[in-house]
């Protein structure tokens, strides 16, 4: 196993679904993690979760991902608590899936926009200075939604395009100073899709037929162990890179 003891890693929405899977995985590892979310109450019982299970420092600030201040705490008490940042992970994202481009409004896509692709930047570059530091690395999470145009999901899709375009730029401006920057595209097993599977037997099972291994990723086994791999010194030399977790149904040129 992959070990990151004594870094420091900062998860958005590792409280709960793929992040959650993403907090277990490096808490596995041995990383001191600062998790973040809006809701208190759900960050207070994965902390407990980590810790307990895991013997792990978890720091938990409740932040929105669309407010810079917020986010500029966020930095703050990281840094205060551990003195160091080694990697951010912006995981959470919300959006109006589900709905048609022309039912879609402003609100709707600056939903969109604010929660994920404004809070991939103000992370990134409230966090750059320390990650220069310690040489450490960030990983986006976009979408095949993007990728491959998937219907119903046009504000969703839009933002995390915007996250890859950022990405690749960032990754080429800190390349020079040892930062550096990946995009994980997963397809992943959450709480909301084992809802669906429940709800929706028929549809579940006609859309697992569109992925050739037959299931989704497992967020900590499948998700998670990419990105511990990605923030160690095994993955020193891949920046700018989008990878793929969708079980062989992203397949591109």
């Amino acid at each position: 196993m992959i070990s990151l003891d004594g870094k420091v890693v900062i998860i958005t929405g590792g409280g709960r679904g793929i992040g959650f899977g993403l907090s277990t995985a490096f808490a596995k590892a041995g990383a001191k993690l600062v998790i973040t979310g809006r809701t208190e109450s759900t960050l207070l019982a994965a902390k407990e979760k980590l810790e307990s299970a895991y013997d792990c420092e978890v720091l938990t600030v409740a932040a929105d991902g669309a407010d810079e201040q917020a986010i500029a705490g966020v930095i703050q008490k990281t840094v205060e608590k551990f003195g160091r940042i080694d990697a951010v992970i912006n995981n959470a994202q919300a959006s109006a899936s589900g709905k048609m481009l022309v039912d879609h409004t402003k609100e709707d896509f600056d939903l969109a926009v604010y929660s994920g692709l404004y809070a991939a930047f103000f992370y990134m570059r409230a966090a750059f200075p320390y990650l220069k530091e310690t040489k450490g690395c960030v990983i986006n999470f976009a979408s095949g939604a993007g990728l491959f145009g998937r219907i119903a999901q046009s504000s969703y899709a839009a933002a995390k395009e915007g996250i890859r375009g950022l990405s690749r730029v960032a990754a080429t401006e800190w390349a020079p100073d040892g930062v550096r920057v990946n995009v994980i595209c997963p397809l992943a097993m959450t709480e909301g899709l084992q809802k669906f599977k429940e709800e929706y037997p028929e549809r579940y099972a006609q859309t697992i037929k569109g992925v050739p291994m037959g299931r989704f990723a497992d967020p900590e086994k499948d998700v998670g162990a990419v990105c511990v791999f990605l923030c160690s010194d095994e993955a020193s030399y891949i920046t700018g890179e989008t990878i793929t977790l969708q079980g062989g149904s992203g397949l591109r040129p």
